[in-house]
């Protein structure tokens, strides 16, 4: 039911910046809140930036004070500002929506995933 699009990532040196975009598109559910997840090589897939439909955001300790995620509701997408990034930010990065429960399926949708390196 619809589908995500992350674009904007790719190799960067330690301390730039980065800004990931995901253009939502044919989702027909009320989405109740936008986050972006990352995943590193054998590792959990964790979320680290949430925003909900009033505009409320939250954080993993882990990126606080240097991600922000900002939503344009007129061109359907959601970003990531990355600032002061470190090599272990490293990851592959994905956009998540989320839509509750409706009926009796939870509604979300996950975007592809886009590599995000941090290299000298």
């Amino acid at each position: 039911q619809g589908q995500l699009a992350e674009s904007g990532g790719g190799l960067v040196q330690p301390g730039g910046s980065l800004r990931l975009s995901c253009e939502v598109s044919g989702i027909t559910f009320d989405i109740r809140a936008m986050a972006w997840y990352r995943q590193h090589p054998g590792e959990q897939r964790e979320s680290i930036a949430q925003i909900t439909s009033g505009g409320y955001t939250n954080y993993a300790d882990t990126v606080k004070g240097r991600f922000t995620i900002s939503r344009d509701n007129a061109k359907n997408t959601v970003y990531l500002e990355m600032n002061s990034l470190k090599p272990e930010d490293t990851a592959v990065y994905y956009c998540y929506a989320d839509g509750g429960y409706g009926g009796s399926r939870y509604l979300e949708v996950w975007g592809p995933g886009i590599q995000v390196t941090v290299s000298s």
